[in-house]
């Protein structure tokens, strides 16, 4: 047996491995970015009244009044996640989450690109990261879409 015949089985079997593995790494994804995003949102709705000064005197989200960003901020952050942990119209979901989070890194610019925020800037990144995996890669086999285009 060469040197490469002998290299490529325990290559092979860790491909294997990694294969079989690879659904449950995109859950993780999904559920790790959907889960920070969802508590964000449980806390604004828990504290309506702080969400709305937040809107109105920190977060410059343009085109709308901070009444309406906060409503459909706190939308976005309570139902997208779902969508992406769930795996349901998961690469829109994901591409609709990112775009949110691209919004948010640039209505709060000021506190993020700060030295203070610098901690707060490496979040987003990492969630918009993992949004872009979902988003290029798809959900994964343990996701509904997966499910529904079996039956297809």
């Amino acid at each position: 047996m060469s040197l490469l015949q002998t290299l490529v089985k325990p290559y092979s079997a860790i491909v294997r491995l990694l294969d079989f593995l690879s659904p449950v790494f995109d859950l993780a994804v999904r559920l790790w970015v959907a889960w920070a995003f969802l508590k964000s949102g449980m806390v604004k709705i828990q504290s309506w009244d702080t969400t709305l000064m937040l809107f109105e005197y920190e977060y410059n989200v343009p085109l709308l009044s901070p009444q309406v960003a906060a409503w459909a901020g706190t939308a976005a952050e309570l139902s997208l996640p779902i969508l992406v942990a769930l795996g349901i119209a998961s690469r829109l979901s994901a591409l609709a989450l990112f775009a949110f989070n691209a919004v948010a890194v640039f209505a709060y610019a000021s506190f993020l690109f700060s030295t203070e925020g610098s901690a707060g800037l490496q979040q987003h990144i990492l969630w918009g990261t993992m949004l872009l995996i979902t988003v290029f890669h798809g959900p994964g086999k343990l996701s509904v879409d997966h499910l529904l285009c079996k039956k297809c």
